[in-house]
């Protein structure tokens, strides 16, 4: 009752709150957005280069900027230059708390937009007789590829792939800090809809569910106050590090996770994209005998089934963030890979729908899954003087500490990197390691040394990218799905400016693979960014058939792979 009061009470006051930003406002904080990427974005060539944008030609952005009518389409603009970076980890938001969703969901299958979740509760069939695998065809009247194409303008993904999916989701579920159009919405939405078996269209009235008030204006602020530098998101929880304690300084660049938005469910109970959380997105086989994935501790989803006289085993790592913390979700690891080691032919892993975390973590967990000297991913870094301080404190920590000769000179030559490109224009340091002294990992004693197939798509992003690559690059075992997000870097979060008190993340660094790889429609380079790494076994889960199957058929495709692989042991 008191959060009704207060969202009525807000409401209320929503009138006065409209006084707007004035023209020189709204320039102010786009310069400042544009100022904090010109001075700690890392891949500004790279995306000069990939994409033709420019993110110092500021010119046309602060035009539109100036005359935009309301602050919403002032947003929208913020929203759109961001977006131009096609950066994953790059993101503009407002700060409304408002939200909307619709009690159905659609993904694109094969191309086409259909629904694969709906909630009977709300659209009884007697009333909304579509079912899943039919086709949406039109938002009020409106075709859906314009709907999609418009949604599209504030995205920020490298991947194109999961750009197009992310905007046809906030369809059904989006928020207003990341969406600015979303308090357009009304409270039903016409959903013109396509039956997949009689080819019949029909018109739905969709009831709307929205929760907080609008952000009506960004109101007026009497005194500029922001934030000089980015503000670190921790990479760890701290209570028990994974890593040497001098490279405490540079923990900012461990960093690897999307910001936090699409395509996160926005409501408890609605769906977003299908399969995000700790259950795979598809079926285990019948036999399947589960070990963990019961309990709210468990880090992981795992297990064993038997097929053809082989017995594979299946883990699941939904994020690179676990909620236990790194070193408790590392000890509960071990078991696993040792009750694989002693019980199993062969091992599955699956990252689909993983959106990143700790640099460091992931790395650790590379370190159990493959049994030989392996290189980790280095990192370009774009050299800030807070940046040089850092790197600078490592090496005098690991004096003070007393680490061994050999890591104070590494650490220190990490250091006269940074610093050396600090003194060039727009410097970026060569690869540096971040959570170690070197760029070479050695196993874990543990390590799984049977044969694995790793399941990623495009939404495995940062720390996924950083976990595919390096299988792939060490040549443990092939990747099979979908080409991974291309989320290539560390990221930081910044304040906009004072008038507008939005927020936006920037990427610092640029994750650098051992040697160039070509991709097929992409140059051949080393960088992850927009690339993201290539399947050696390309499989689309987004297909009709594993839509109304639940699965199976990815499943069983995966199945294969690894018989196949175990196939290969003499």
């Amino acid at each position: 009752m008191r959060i009704l009061t207060t969202l009525l009470a807000l409401a209320s006051l929503a009138p006065a709150l409209m006084a707007g930003l004035t023209p020189d406002q709204k320039e102010l904080d786009l310069r400042i957005l544009a100022a904090q990427y010109a001075k700690y974005y890392a891949p500004y060539q790279w995306k000069q280069e990939f994409t033709g944008f420019d993110l110092y030609n500021l010119g046309p952005w602060i035009a539109r900027a100036r005359a935009a009518k309301t602050d919403m389409d002032f947003y929208q603009v913020c929203g759109e230059y961001v977006a131009s970076l096609e950066d994953s980890h790059s993101s503009f938001s407002s700060p409304s708390l408002y939200r909307i969703s619709l009690p159905l969901h659609a993904d694109y299958y094969q191309d086409v937009p259909r629904i694969d979740s709906i909630s009977r509760a709300a659209l009884p069939v007697s009333s909304f007789p579509f079912q899943i695998g039919d086709e949406v065809v039109a938002v009020d009247g409106v075709p859906i590829a314009d709907v999609v194409a418009v949604n599209s303008l504030t995205v920020a993904s490298g991947n194109h792939s999961a750009r197009r999916r992310t905007a046809l989701q906030r369809v059904f579920s989006t928020s207003e800090s990341s969406n600015p159009r979303a308090r357009n919405i009304g409270d039903e939405v016409a959903l013109t809809i396509r039956s997949r078996t009689t080819g019949e269209e029909g018109v739905y009235t969709i009831p709307v569910t929205k929760f907080g008030v609008p952000l009506a204006e960004g109101g007026t602020t009497p005194s500029p106050t922001f934030s000089a530098f980015p503000q670190t998101a921790a990479a760890n929880d701290g209570s028990e590090d994974i890593v040497s304690p001098w490279l405490a300084p540079i923990a900012e660049f461990r960093n690897l996770r999307l910001p936090s938005r699409e395509p996160a469910p926005e409501l408890p109970g609605v769906p977003a994209v299908l399969g995000f959380g700790i259950r795979p997105g598809f079926p285990m086989p019948s036999g399947f005998v589960q070990r963990l994935g019961r309990l709210s501790t468990d880090s992981f989803f795992s297990g064993t089934y038997t097929v053809g006289g082989k017995r594979i085993g299946f883990i699941r790592i939904p994020t690179f963030a676990p909620s236990a913390g790194a070193a408790a979700s590392l000890r509960q690891f071990d078991t696993e890979i040792q009750f694989f080691n002693d019980n199993t032919d062969g091992l599955v892993i699956d990252i689909m729908r993983n959106g990143g975390g700790d640099g460091c973590y992931t790395e650790e967990l590379l370190r159990r899954l493959i049994p030989y000297s392996f290189q980790g991913m280095g990192f370009e870094i774009r050299a800030s003087f807070r940046v040089v301080s850092a790197f600078y404190n490592t090496w005098q920590r690991a004096i003070e500490l007393g680490a061994p000769p050999h890591v104070i000179a590494l650490v220190e030559s990490h250091f006269r990197n940074v610093e050396s490109a600090y003194r060039e224009l727009r410097g970026r340091s060569g690869p540096v390691p971040i959570c170690s002294e070197s760029l070479q990992r050695l196993p874990h004693p543990l390590a799984y040394s049977k044969p694995l197939v790793l399941v990623a798509d495009e939404y495995s992003s940062s720390a996924s990218d950083v976990f595919s690559a390096v299988i792939q690059d060490s040549r443990r075992g092939p990747l099979f799905g979908y080409r991974t997000n291309g989320a290539g870097g560390a990221v930081n979060s910044f304040d906009v400016g004072p008038y507008s008190e939005a927020t936006a993340s920037v990427t610092v660094t640029l994750m650098a693979r051992p040697a160039p790889v070509s991709i097929p429609g992409y140059p051949t380079t080393s960088y992850i960014e927009n690339v993201g790494v290539y399947p050696d076994m390309p499989y689309d889960f987004m297909s009709l058939d594993n839509l109304l199957s639940g699965g199976v058929m990815f499943r069983d495709a995966v199945t294969d792979a690894i018989l196949a692989q175990i196939a290969t042991v003499p």
